[in-house]
């Protein structure tokens, strides 16, 4: 869950990628990056930190150039090292950087054959660097002093035959170009346009939501399609080419549950729309289960909760309230390293309005519940405010099992839902009453918005990963790597 962002121009892209970036901030506030190319000179500016505070004037000088790219990282590793951000680089062939979200199953046998067998430095144990090497090396097997979108588009149809895993990425070829794709199941969101830069001809854009181009005035001209690929030459041409054959379109479905922005669009389904039938699917159940139910107020869990609270209010006939207000300088808890920061900006960020609470039966509606303290926090503050019972609705189903996509869930011992009942779970959180999203209404939810895309990447819920390469000793791997436990002490 990184963003990306790529631009060629007529005009310098810096300040574009910059404002693109900050767009895109809730993508990832680990670290950003911005990398330029001006004619054949490459320039780039990376750190941890916000957006806001890793660029000053003095670095926005020196990203000279006319077309770039630009990412905000969410550490899936959860580790934080400033060699890490992206833009990452490599000299061979041409220069070439690359802004990846998303995540590569296949990592270690795939860095075992580029160090062994394609003798190429890795400097990181980052899969971003290892897809941009993959990529660097099958272009330069194309033996070209100066590649086209022929030669580059035979790189990438190489580069899926030896990955595997989620990747929306977009690299920058200096002197040539940018080219972003995604993988063969496109589960990580990428989407392309244009705008007409006065009488120069058209600049275009890349970018993981639809809201950065509306923003920055870019006409949207398409999602890249799974397993297809787009290439922007420096001369402001575009070319576009499927390259796999039979892709299966399979969007990851949090994407519309928590990851993108309400406004946003991804693969022609609005995220506000979806979480408007999230809401009233949940309204629908809470009818079945308990039609004589006793709730005064509906109150969202800011923000992303929001819209399917409004619609579940409207639908249940019930008063609909915002109860807490929200400190929005403490960035997203979900995508914070380590439990006891969570616990601490949760406490930060939500104070509770007392009055909205006070001698009533309060159903407080999240989007999703992961570790479950977080929403045991909130339960204690609507009581403490003087609620008569709490009852908490989520608008998704629960969260069971491990992401392997680019998501840094959790382990699953960490996973509130995992081997326990809905029961078991209301007690753990201290609710009156849990209500779970039933995972056939929330597919139904995002489903509906296009009914051409036919599934969605569920495996937080189910369990299924559809790469068919996910085993027990990778997700034991993966678990050790994740624990909070494994990552302080690699911080230490």
């Amino acid at each position: 869950m990184c963003g990306v962002v790529g631009v060629v121009s007529k005009s310098e892209v810096s300040p574009m990628i910059y404002d693109a970036l900050t767009i895109l901030q809730h993508r990832g506030q680990d670290a950003a990056g911005i990398a330029t190319c001006d004619q054949d000179k490459f320039h780039l500016r990376k750190q941890l930190g916000l957006v806001r505070d890793v660029f000053r004037d003095a670095h926005m000088i020196g990203l000279r150039g006319s077309m770039g790219i630009g990412h905000c990282r969410y550490p899936t590793a959860g580790s934080q090292d400033r060699e890490l951000a992206q833009p990452m680089y490599v000299n061979s062939p041409y220069g070439i950087s690359v802004s990846h979200n998303g995540n590569l199953t296949n990592k270690d046998e795939i860095s075992q054959i580029l160090t062994d067998e394609n003798l190429r430095y890795l400097s990181t144990d980052s899969d971003s660097e290892v897809l941009l090497n993959v990529f660097a090396h099958e272009l330069q097997k194309q033996g070209t002093s100066s590649p086209t979108q022929k030669e580059i588009f035979k790189a990438v149809r190489a580069t899926h035959k030896r990955i595997r895993g989620a990747y929306s990425v977009i690299f920058m070829i200096n002197g040539v170009g940018i080219v972003g794709f995604r993988d063969p199941f496109g589960i990580r969101p990428l989407i392309f346009g244009s705008k007409e830069n006065d009488l120069l001809g058209p600049d275009y854009m890349l970018a993981s939501e639809s809201t950065v181009l509306d923003t920055l005035g870019f006409n949207i001209i398409d999602d890249v399609e799974p397993g297809e690929a787009v290439f922007v030459n420096k001369e402001g041409e575009m070319f576009r080419e499927a390259c796999i054959e039979n892709p299966i379109h399979t969007p990851c479905i949090f994407e519309y549950v928590y990851l993108a922005r309400p406004d946003a669009v991804i693969d022609n389904i609005s995220v506000h729309k979806s979480r408007m039938r999230m809401g009233e699917a949940l309204a629908e159940k809470i009818n079945k289960l308990k039609p004589d139910h006793d709730i005064d107020v509906v109150i969202p869990i800011p923000e992303s909760s929001t819209t399917s609270a409004l619609q579940l209010a409207n639908t249940l006939g019930i008063k609909y309230t915002e109860g807490f207000v929200k400190n929005r300088y403490i960035g997203r808890t979900f995508i914070m390293p380590f439990q006891e920061k969570r616990e601490k900006s949760v406490r930060q960020k939500l104070n509770p309005i007392d009055f909205e609470f006070k001698n009533k039966v309060v159903l407080l509606v999240d989007d999703s519940i992961v570790r479950g303290t977080t929403s045991r926090q909130i339960i204690e503050m609507a009581r403490t405010a003087g609620a008569k019972k709490v009852y908490f609705a989520s608008a998704a189903p629960p969260i069971r099992y491990q992401n392997v996509y680019g998501i840094d869930m959790a382990t699953t011992t960490e996973l509130i839902a995992h081997n326990r009942t809905e029961d078991e779970i209301s007690e753990l959180i201290g609710a009156d009453w849990l209500i779970y999203q039933d995972l056939e209404d929330l597919i139904e939810s995002a489903k509906h918005g296009n009914p051409s895309i036919q599934q969605f990447e569920c495996s937080v819920f189910d369990g299924k990963y559809i790469t068919a390469d996910i085993d027990r000793s990778y997700l034991k791997k993966l678990e050790e790597t994740r624990s909070d436990d494994k990552k302080s002490r690699k911080l230490n």
